[in-house]
């Protein structure tokens, strides 16, 4: 089978966009493809973190992973820095990737606006890593939401001007956009993506947050004039609360808007929290019953598993390059 790699990085805080866009799709894709999925912690300390907060949150993010539904018997769960070759093999590339590429990075540009002089070069170097993940495996196929596809084309690029200046090392990946879901919007402001580094908490629907914090979240969610639940690209806020209501539940936003006709905003946010709430009751008990030690065997397990395939690439990487093994 072709080999799928994903990740996510173990800061801020996970959230329902994060399921939507990419936990959901991996569900999908385990019994077709042989899939990798890493906690990306060596991507999450290209900002500063509280050592003890990271390791909380890396523990943390496999645990959702598993109780959202990815089963280590069919899919590979391990977390990056486990693996030294992502590191090595992300300066091999950095020797063949241009300082415009990394500058013309949309996502680069945005985060260092205004603080150009407290970023770190890892954050500049961030989509090296990042092709480093991908490649490493050789993975067919990287399911990403929108903002990450121009990494994709960088790792693409850096794969085939490796293979055409060394050897054919390298599979060529293709990016995996879900259309449905690869953008879920801030509660608090529908015209951004929902972020898990978001200020406010009422920008997003954790998916460890309680019923009760869930119902006063989407009680203040905001709305747009009228009085009509429809979709449209004059209501950015009700569109993003339909998809969130029809990704959920299983029905096109078309009907989720027939089912609301006549009914007030308040009804259908009422709804919509109940819908959310009975969504993640399962996804949270699981949750709350994996022990710790547990996980971590299960990560040890995973890195165990696939570190043949990452000693592999990296000699015929280091033998085609002429680095004395």
């Amino acid at each position: 089978m072709e080999r799928v790699f994903s990740g996510v990085q173990p800061s801020g805080v996970l959230h329902i966009g994060n399921y939507l866009g990419a936990i959901k799709n991996w569900l999908e894709l385990q019994n077709d493809y042989q899939c990798i999925f890493c906690v990306v912690d060596l991507h999450a300390i290209t900002v500063p973190q509280e050592p003890k907060e990271l390791l909380a949150k890396t523990i943390e993010v496999a645990k959702i992973y598993l109780a959202a539904g990815i089963d280590p018997k069919k899919s590979t769960i391990f977390v990056q820095s486990h693996i030294k070759e992502h590191a090595e093999l992300a300066w091999l590339l950095n020797t063949i990737t241009r300082i415009p590429e990394l500058e013309r990075m949309t996502q680069f540009k945005d985060k260092i606006r205004g603080q150009k002089s407290e970023v770190s070069m890892g954050l500049f170097d961030y989509p090296v890593l990042m092709a480093a993940d991908i490649l490493l495996y050789k993975a067919a196929k990287v399911p990403v939401g929108e903002d990450q596809v121009q990494h994709i084309e960088l790792a693409r690029s850096l794969a085939q001007r490796f293979n055409g200046r060394f050897s054919e090392v390298f599979i060529i990946p293709k990016p995996m956009v879900r259309k449905e879901g690869a953008r879920i919007m801030g509660l608090d402001d529908p015209t951004k993506k929902m972020a898990k580094s978001a200020n406010s908490a009422y920008n997003y629907i954790a998916l460890t947050d309680s019923p009760d914090t869930i119902r006063e979240k989407i009680k203040k969610a905001m709305t747009d004039s009228g009085k009509e639940i429809v979709s449209g690209p004059d209501k950015p806020a009700l569109a993003n609360l339909l998809t969130i209501h029809s990704l959920l539940v299983g029905q096109p936003v078309v009907e989720v808007e027939q089912q609301y006709q006549g009914k007030s905003y308040a009804e259908f946010k009422n709804d919509l929290a109940e819908v959310i709430i009975g969504f993640l009751e399962p996804v949270q008990k699981k949750y709350n019953a994996l022990d710790d030690s547990e996980v971590l065997k299960i990560l040890r397990a995973g890195a165990k598993k696939i570190q043949p395939i990452a000693t592999k690439t990296m000699a015929e990487v280091k033998k085609v390059m002429g680095i004395i093994e």
